[in-house]
């Protein structure tokens, strides 16, 4: 089930879904009425269906971009997984910022948010309206239902491998729970259904769900580089494990950077990964044929589109003098540009020998002194619509470009990193591994470093250089403890020159109408 380029099973994927009612309170898990009469009276469905949990990263509901909502009370636009995810990680960070003033997104913007904020209250929604579907799939699976369905041979096989898929993007989502709000419900598939709210689980027992379903699902999956391209394998798990590792003494307290190192490692190890020579191709249409990405969320401008995702990233870069059909899109948003925090962890925006330094500066400051003026900061023309060789994407309304999840770089940045808290590894080898990196960017040596550069300060940069906009950034900086109280930059804390905020930052409040829905839960400190 290829989903990129390919998306028809998404897309067949959404019919048989739209059978699950949408809700609001998506913490009590909804009354599902798929059944094995409505739903898997067909060998497809079950492929379908697992093609619909995927597709829930892509999309946002049954027809296209907008007009039949997973999720009803929420605006379908503004409220696809992949672009709230994305804000979550970068505008309230020194990487990104965007122009417009719709209600709560400058408060991402300056780190003002409270528990009423829209976009938080829309990612929390998404986040547990993926974790039910996931549930409601691997209850329909069961190896008594499948046996009583008659499900033999390669189907049966097939079906348990699709299980493994379910649990571990059902892991995806509750990494993305715990990371973003801490303390949430845990519920899974042998819980009884319920119109009873859940319990709050603490973030430490979520944590340990999360490693433990990695760890039993990964015999299940093909080995790394094996799977069809856009589903998830050995690789991706451990890329998962490795994040959910080295965020451990966030999580809970303690540190787990050994493990965290073994995981990345079996990435590289394995061998199924290279560098990509072009750093740009990343993140371009054709994307999808690159020899680095070990999991990525499938775009396809005719087949999946939505106003989130890639189609978001690159849409709302575009503005000012930009040329849009060069980026391979049909106008500009008007909205996203880069921090002049980031553009100065690079040696010139305009004539950088780093060639990660995808900026445009026609027209632009760099310095953001307005948030609501598209010219003040530089757009960043690192995602775009158009193929290595220059032509444009399937759909100009609609980008093609995958959003590559994991990717081998970033497995070698945690080796690195993991090694230099004290995880084991080789320092000699995390300091190949920069150099990798960084004779890509530079296209020879004249960028690397040396065994005595490579600290912590260097890895967070070094972070920033490489995986700016890939939604790592947030989380990037609590691990560095530079995120709330301590790290300044421009318009944090809504003020120009930028202020230290309060600890209580680290996590986002639980939406004010989870808190009303579900009486169990006990909001964040500070909130």
């Amino acid at each position: 089930m290829p989903l990129r380029p390919s998306t028809r099973m998404i897309v067949a994927g959404f019919a048989l879904l739209a059978v699950i009612p949408a809700c609001t309170d998506v913490t009590t898990e909804p009354q599902s009425t798929v059944t094995s009469a409505n739903i898997f009276n067909e060998a497809t469905s079950y492929k379908a269906y697992l093609a619909k949990l995927y597709g829930g990263l892509a999309v946002s509901g049954q027809s296209g971009p907008a007009g039949n909502a997973d999720i009803q009370g929420i605006d379908e636009g503004f409220s696809q997984y992949l672009r709230l995810y994305w804000q979550m990680e970068e505008l309230p960070t020194d990487e990104a910022v965007i122009a417009w003033n719709d209600a709560g997104v400058q408060e991402l913007n300056t780190q003002i948010w409270g528990s009423s904020n829209q976009f938080l209250g829309a990612m929390y929604s998404r986040i547990f309206f993926q974790v039910s579907l996931a549930n409601e799939f691997l209850r329909q699976t069961t190896d008594d239902k499948l046996a009583a369905r008659g499900v033999t041979g390669q189907l049966l096989a097939d079906v348990h491998q699709y299980r493994a898929e379910a649990r571990f993007l059902r892991a995806y989502s509750y990494w993305h729970g715990i990371d973003l709000f801490g303390d949430i419900p845990l519920v899974k598939e042998t819980d009884a259904l319920t119109s009873t709210p859940p319990q709050q689980s603490s973030r430490a027992q979520v944590y340990a769900f999360i490693e433990s379903e990695l760890n039993a699902i990964k015999g299940d999956l093909p080995p790394a580089g094996k799977a069809e391209y856009g589903r998830v394998d050995q690789g991706a798990v451990n890329m998962l494990l490795a994040t959910l590792y080295l965020n451990a003494a966030t999580y809970t307290g303690t540190a787990h950077n050994a493990e965290a190192l073994a995981a990345a490692q079996a990435v590289i190890a394995s061998g199924a990964y290279t560098l990509d020579p072009n750093y740009h191709h990343l993140f371009l249409a054709d994307n999808n044929t690159s020899p680095e990405i070990i999991w990525a969320i499938g775009q396809d401008g005719k087949r999946t589109q939505s106003y989130g995702g890639t189609s978001f990233l690159i849409h709302a870069s575009i503005g000012g003098s930009m040329d849009a059909k060069s980026e391979g899109m049909d106008g500009g948003w008007w909205g996203l540009r880069a921090r002049q925090e980031l553009v100065s962890l690079f040696p010139s925006p305009t004539a950088s020998p780093d060639k990660r330094a995808l900026f445009y500066t026609q027209g632009q400051t760099t310095s953001v002194t307005d948030l609501l003026d598209f010219g003040k900061g530089l757009p960043s023309t690192k995602w775009q619509n158009v193929k290595s060789d220059g032509t444009p994407g399937s759909d100009p309304g609609f980008a093609d470009t995958d959003f590559p999840v994991f990717r081998l770089a970033e497995a070698y940045l945690i080796y690195a990193e993991a090694t230099v808290r004290g995880g084991g590894g080789s320092r000699a080898q995390a300091v190949s591994y920069i150099n990798a990196l960084r004779q890509r960017a530079y296209g020879d040596a004249s960028g690397n470093i040396s065994d005595s550069q490579l600290d912590l300060p260097f890895i967070l940069a070094e972070r920033s250089r490489e995986l700016y906009w890939e939604a790592k950034r947030r989380t990037d900086l609590i691990r560095f403890n530079t995120f709330s109280v301590n790290g300044v930059w421009q318009w944090k804390g809504n003020i120009l020159g930028g202020r230290p905020t309060t600890a209580i930052h680290d996590l986002f409040p639980l939406p004010a109408t989870e808190l009303v829905a579900n009486p169990n839960l006990k909001q964040n400190a500070g909130y």
